[in-house]
């Protein structure tokens, strides 16, 4: 804890004389030692370390306390430091060194508008706007210009709301993407966004090479043939781009403003050059200036070669993919949440106004041969095609030819019209190179920064090498070279149309999932969902969203459902692996809203036989040191009713961390089961509270689960009293009971070593002795490297729950019919793969006259209540007397608990109950032999009939409230014992949970 006093009076409130002289003597002694990092007496730090009025440990709000990892050295004191630490001063941590150089960092105009807009400004608009004019006229290509302008600012809205929702590390879009929506879904559109830069940066890189190709053949320079040069032409340019990036951000954002100064005179010198009346040589190649009969012929859409308005659309859209250019270096921005709406916003608006000045604009052109004597004699138009006969010229020849001899110029045929129209064509040269190169400079630096960063996040398995930076940027150089070699794959293809479509569809997925991100985000009313730009719509979002996806599968529906494969495959990744991350997603937001409106709902439902399921609270303790009654009940439960992990706790309280550890046990474990800590002075009295207090409404235990207690001739009294006690309030209060029996024992702490912790627990629960690990059937292993003693809830146990029974038998001694309960638990064991082969055999009582019409009886109920179960056995032999070695086992278990003699002289029964409540009587044990002699006849017919079960399932007696408490054990000892597979001791509340009825 870092405090640093001062010694002014805040509001008017001053603290004690002896207050003031400890806080003075602490500073100055903090003075002459000198305080790292304050340069001694900085009055702004000590303003920032303020203590609160009610304690100098107390300290008043400031920024960095919520701020969690990223500020680890500022930690607000705990509500056990403040209560019971004294007041200590101490001085904070160290600051960096002084002379260490801060980052680069960059504002909205300079660090998201200019990288913005230079991304937009691409070589779409240089290179294909004008193709595009001609194919889908001026009307059309407007519209593709504002469709693409909605989808890039709804999702620059969604964009700005989420990045001022909370500070915005490096990553960009992933960022945003995965810490709302969660790693499944942040993952893959880490991996897809990031290709999809690099992707990006080769179309610029084409672009920029066909240019300089063109150039080389107007002088006859040409290398080998129009591909190859623009291959060759495209590494050397990216090669030369790389350089620029592993500079630094520095000398990225110098060459990008040089770039956009660059862009700007070539726009002023288009818009001058329209102005400029066309001279001969300009209308030989169909330029002619602002003439209506020239704007209304290029008005609609002429698609050639199979087009149409999608496929042209698809070849536009790379130009809109540069909104997010700012948001890939969040990291290196000055104030995120500022500069990204502003930023983005701007950009957006300004290349808007561009991009439909230069489509309204270029319009003016049309099909020319570039041949000045092309020009019509006199007025007459016969035999010419076209509106330039309008104009005296005639095209014609050029129109009606093919290939090399048709026309050379105008929208449709020539790349360089922009140049063309201008007043000097090598300016729009210049705007092309910068163009381009500002583009594929700016998507060479953002796809390495979102990699990097999903690198960190070890989403993905062999990726963690990218993830390393240098220098004070963190640099990812090593993202940068894989970036470039992604780049050359593409380049190699040397085609800008097949690169621009499949760049199309890895965009648009980005921003379908951006804007769902924010619409999700928005429906779950998270509290901490909280933006501070307001100007924007869930709905809004959700249609950009649609809108989005809508135009993958209408640009090609073969890329789109190429791309959505891998998101689904990226995605199933990481959904099995279930990366250890909490973002605090909207995805856990909408879990929890769905989850309180299903319980409330559920609140409403009446219960019905039907709907019955067996709601268990489960006396673990520690779930680690009990794994065979947590798989127990976890095979029964799971995916089909609520399980609840109880642990009583006696003059102690389990902290946070250990009541995480549990969780996670249970989690690795793969046990949906929830986990309940509680404070009480006894077992009785905390499971009566758990059973009341457990659970939300409809969803709350009515069955308890506890382990038997193998150790209780040994233990304490009071001990076994609060565990038989425990059974019988369980009964009081109308719920089942389900007892389990290990041979070998439940408690597994001995095989880690864990005696204080057992030692701390055995007392509270229903504690159970381990025999020597050679003889016990739970295997348990050690990771590699895990070092000894480490907290059993890293180890991994296995039990008999877990294994594969086979063909083995599960056997059903239906004593006393409980309403079902008995019949019900084997049948959703035998649901589970481990016990799907298993068969189960129901006994009963009976007689040998009617043993044949008792059993065809129960086969006809078993039938009625659809259970399956088919192998029914009559016990016939059930009265007759046990044999005397075994009831001379069961008179030695009593012996210990029978009142002799001279220990009832002279008092009452009352009294005797009252001083010794575990001893039996004579009286009582006259009363009560012929029940105790049919459980250990029971016992004899169970050993004989099960010995080779994997699991044994007897009604549980219901003891009768003058039932002393030691016999009653004596009575469950007596029917468990002598088997050596798991017993279970089952009782439900008379209550109907089977039915054969429809209603």
């Amino acid at each position: 804890l870092s405090v640093l006093h001062k010694g002014e009076q805040w509001g008017g409130v001053g603290l004690s004389r002896g207050r003031e002289r400890q806080r003075r003597e602490g500073k100055e002694k903090l003075l002459e030692n000198g305080i790292p990092g304050t340069g001694g007496g900085d009055s702004e730090r000590q303003e920032m370390r303020r203590s609160s009025i009610y304690s100098t440990i107390d300290m008043v709000p400031k920024l960095d306390f919520y701020a969690g990892s990223l500020s680890p050295r500022h930690v607000r004191p705990s509500l056990e430091t403040l209560r019971s630490i004294p007041d200590v001063l101490e001085t904070e941590g160290t600051e960096p060194p002084a002379g260490q150089k801060a980052p680069v960092r960059f504002g909205w105009v300079v660090g998201v508008m200019v990288r913005c807009m230079l991304n937009i400004w691409g070589v779409i608009l240089f290179l294909r706007l004008s193709w595009i004019t001609s194919e889908a006229g001026i009307l059309l290509t407007c519209v593709i210009i504002l469709l693409s302008v909605v989808i890039t600012s709804v999702t620059a809205l969604s964009v700005s709301a989420i990045a001022t929702n909370g500070r915005v590390n490096s990553g960009g879009a992933y960022f945003m993407i995965s810490r709302t929506l969660g790693p499944e879904m942040g993952g893959p559109i880490g991996v897809v966004f990031s290709f999809a830069n690099a992707l990006a940066c080769a179309l610029n890189t084409v672009g920029f090479a066909e240019v300089i190709r063109d150039l080389l053949q107007e002088f006859g320079l040409g290398m080998v043939d129009a591909e190859n040069d623009v291959r060759i032409i495209g590494v050397i340019t990216v090669s030369f781009l790389l350089l620029i990036s592993l500079a630094g951000m520095e000398w990225e954002a110098k060459a990008q403003i040089l770039f956009f100064v660059i862009l700007l005179i070539s726009f002023a010198n288009y818009f001058v050059g329209t102005l400029i009346p066309p001279d001969e040589e300009k209308r030989s190649k169909g330029i002619f200036g602002y003439r209506g009969e020239i704007f209304s012929d290029n008005l609609m859409s002429k698609y050639t070669n199979g087009n149409d308005f999608f496929a042209v659309f698809a070849i536009f859209f790379p130009s809109a993919i540069g909104i997010l250019s700012g948001v890939n270096i969040s990291g290196d921005l000055k104030d995120p949440a500022t500069a990204i709406p502003k930023g983005t916003l701007g950009a957006i608006f300004l290349t808007t106004l561009s991009y439909l000045g230069i489509c309204v604009t270029i319009g003016g052109s049309r099909h020319a041969s570039g041949n000045v004597t092309d020009v019509l004699l006199g007025n007459s138009t016969d035999g010419c095609k076209g509106v330039a006969c309008q104009l005296g010229w005639n095209f014609t020849d050029c129109m009606d030819a093919v290939g090399a001899d048709g026309c050379q110029y105008g929208l449709a045929h020539s790349p360089k019209v922009l140049g063309q129209v201008s007043g000097f064509n090598y300016l729009i040269t210049a705007g092309v190179f910068a163009a381009s190169l500002s583009s594929a400079l700016g998507f060479l630096v953002s796809a390495p920064k979102v990699f990097q960063c999903l690198c960190r996040d070890n989403i993905y398995p062999y990726i963690g090498f990218f993830a390393k930076g240098y220098g004070k940027n963190d640099e990812p150089l090593r993202a940068y070279l894989l970036c470039y070699v992604i780049a050359i794959a593409f380049i190699l293809i040397a085609q800008l149309n097949i690169i621009a479509a499949l760049i199309s569809n890895f965009f648009l997925c980005s921003y379908a999932l951006i804007n769902f991100s924010c619409f999700h985000a928005s429906i779950t009313n998270s509290p901490g969902w909280r933006p501070s730009f307001h100007y924007y719509s869930k709905w809004t979002a959700l249609v950009g969203a649609m809108i989005s996806v809508g135009l993958m599968f209408a640009f090609s529906w073969r890329v789109a459902v190429a791309t959505v494969c891998i998101i689904l495959f990226l995605f199933a990744y990481v959904a099995y692996n279930k990366p250890q991350v909490n973002w605090g997603t909207s995805l856990q937001a909408g879990r929890y809203n769905i989850a309180l409106s299903y319980s409330v709902a559920l609140s409403r439902v009446e219960d019905h036989v039907k709907n019955f399921r067996p709601q268990c609270l489960v006396l673990t303790g520690p779930p680690n040191q009990r794994p065979a009654l947590v798989d127990f009940v976890g095979a029964f439960t799971k995916h089909i009713s609520l399980m609840i992990c109880g642990d009583v706790l006696m003059g102690q309280s389990r902290v946070a961390t250990e009541t995480d550890g549990m969780v996670k046990w249970l989690n690795k474990r793969k046990v949906r089961s929830f986990y309940t800590p509680f404070d009480s002075d006894s077992l009785r009295g905390g499971t009566r509270q758990l059973m009341q207090a457990a659970g939300l409404g409809k969803l709350k235990p009515n069955t308890l689960v506890l382990g038997f207690k193998t150790g209780w001739r040994e233990a304490s009294e009071e001990s076994l009293v609060d565990y038989v006690n425990t059974i019988y309030d369980t009964f009081d209060s109308n719920h089942c009971v389900i007892l389990l029996r290990m041979m070998d024992g439940l408690d597994v702490s001995d095989h880690f070593g864990y005696e204080g912790e057992k030692h701390t627990h055995t007392h509270t629960h229903t504690h159970t002795h381990t025999p020597p690990a050679q003889h016990s059937p739970l295997s348990w292993s050690r990771a590699p490297g895990d070092a000894t003693g480490e907290r059993m809830s890293s180890q991994q146990v296995r039990t008999a729950f877990q294994n594969n029974q086979g063909k083995k038998t599960i056997d059903v001694y239906w004593i006393s019919d409980d309403g079902g309960l008995t019949l019900l638990v084997p049948y959703l064991l035998t649901r589970r793969k481990n016990w799907g082969q298993s068969k189960v055999r129901v006994f009963i009582l009976g007689d040998e006259q009617n043993m044949e019409e008792g059993r065809q009886e129960m086969i006809s109920l078993l039938k009625r209540f659809r259970l399956d179960f088919h192998d029914v056995i009559v016990m016939t032999d059930s009265e007759r007397t046990p044999q005397p070695k075994n009831l001379k086992r069961f008179e030695d278990i009593v012996a210990p608990y029978r009142l002799n003699e001279e220990q009832q002289d002279g008092a009452s029964e009352s009294e005797l109950k009252t001083l010794c409540p575990l001893k039996i009587s004579d009286k009582e044990m006259e009363a009560l032999r012929t029940k105790s002699n049919t459980k250990v006849r029971l016992n004899e017919i169970i050993r004989r009939n099960s010995e080779h079960a994997a699991l044994v399932l007897v009604s549980l007696p219901v003891p009768q409230t003058d039932c002393p408490m030691s016999l009653y054990m004596a009575w469950l000892e007596a029917l468990t014992s002598g088997l050596h597979c798991p017993v279970v001791l089952i009782r439900g509340n008379q209550q109907n949970v089977l039915t054969f009825y429809c209603q």
